[in-house]
């Protein structure tokens, strides 16, 4: 399979048997690369506003969007500045910032008690841009919907029960991100590019929307532009996915690179989908086969999360790459 297809979300929900088959299918043939590009429904209204939102938030001075710095949370919520996160496969930071957040739980939750690096209360920008908790947790919110709906179609191709992903990603640790790219030409040096090639560490990862070009992505060992359909969202698959489909479905490779020439910056959001934290990663009984022997043990995952952390060099006290 060496091209990434566009399937609808909503003919898979309200279409015939043939129309759910069909695109069942798709998602199954396209994800071989690791990406497919589907049709949404997520309110275009609210992609303009959380977008134009975020420009602003980047725009403000250093200083204050240092103050959103959330210590002690490994990326997973707040404020990161420049030159910190680095793809594992490299020692030269990436050339972006990002505001990350996601959604707490009661504060008696189990899951927040265990884990409560996973679930920080968000931290948003709301006193310097009034709105932005209730727009930015809408976008969340929607976005993890839409992706546990597009679970239900990998499922089946999988060959298991439609629902089995419903209850793994239920109270979740999804991490919706913001990223900025500054303009290549203010990088400190050639070795930095907007963010080195890299798979993502979750099930499966939604980006609605890019203001610029320059993501990339890796099928049949070339680089190719990401380039989906207006009002698809890009779905990319990642290490814990690889891990439960008993390498079935392979981790998409990707990268984010300016051109030569091109100029300007770039922000995309991108919502990393997690199973909860205490789930135990071992293959899919029935992505075993005798032609497909099962080809990864169990890990939780919140510890194979732990691991790509430091890997990414986002844990504070111990980054792999100095400050």
């Amino acid at each position: 399979m060496d091209e990434i297809l566009d399937v609808d979300l909503m003919a898979f929900e309200t279409g015939s048997e043939d129309r759910r088959r069909a695109v069942v299918e798709g998602v199954t043939r396209s994800l071989a690369t690791g990406f497919v590009y589907a049709r949404h429904d997520l309110s275009e209204q609210m992609l303009d506003e959380a977008y134009d939102l975020l420009a602003r938030f980047f725009a403000l001075p250093q200083d204050v969007k240092d103050s959103y710095i959330a210590e002690g949370t490994m990326g997973q919520t707040g404020y990161t500045g420049l030159l910190v996160e680095t793809a594992a496969i490299s020692d030269h930071p990436d050339w972006k910032e990002m505001l990350n957040w996601g959604e707490a739980l009661p504060s008696g939750h189990p899951l927040r008690r265990r884990f409560p690096h996973r679930y920080h209360e968000p931290v948003l920008p709301e006193a310097d841009l009034p709105g932005a908790r209730e727009l930015l947790l809408r976008f969340h919110r929607d976005t993890a919907e839409l992706q546990q709906r597009f679970l239900r179609i990998i499922a089946l191709g999988l060959g298991a029960a439609e629902g089995i992903f419903d209850t793994m990603v239920k109270d979740g640790s999804h991490l919706t991100r913001a990223i900025h790219y500054p303009p290549m030409e203010l990088a400190p040096g050639e070795e930095h590019v907007w963010a080195e090639a890299h798979g993502d560490i979750n099930l499966i990862t939604a980006l609605p929307r890019a203001t610029a070009r320059g993501l990339q992505v890796m099928v049949e060992g070339e680089w190719v532009d990401a380039e989906p359909p207006e009002g698809h969202v890009i779905i990319n698959t990642g290490i814990m996915l690889e891990h439960l489909s008993n390498g079935a479905i392979p981790v998409g490779w990707h990268r984010v690179v300016a051109e030569p020439g091109q100029s300007g910056d770039r922000i995309s959001v991108v919502q990393f989908c997690h199973p909860t934290p205490w789930t135990v990663l071992t293959p899919l009984a029935a992505t075993i086969t005798p032609e497909r022997p099962q080809a990864f043990g169990a890990v939780p995952a919140s510890d194979r999360l732990d691991e790509v952390l430091y890997e990414i060099n986002l844990v504070e006290d111990g980054r792999r790459v100095g400050d």
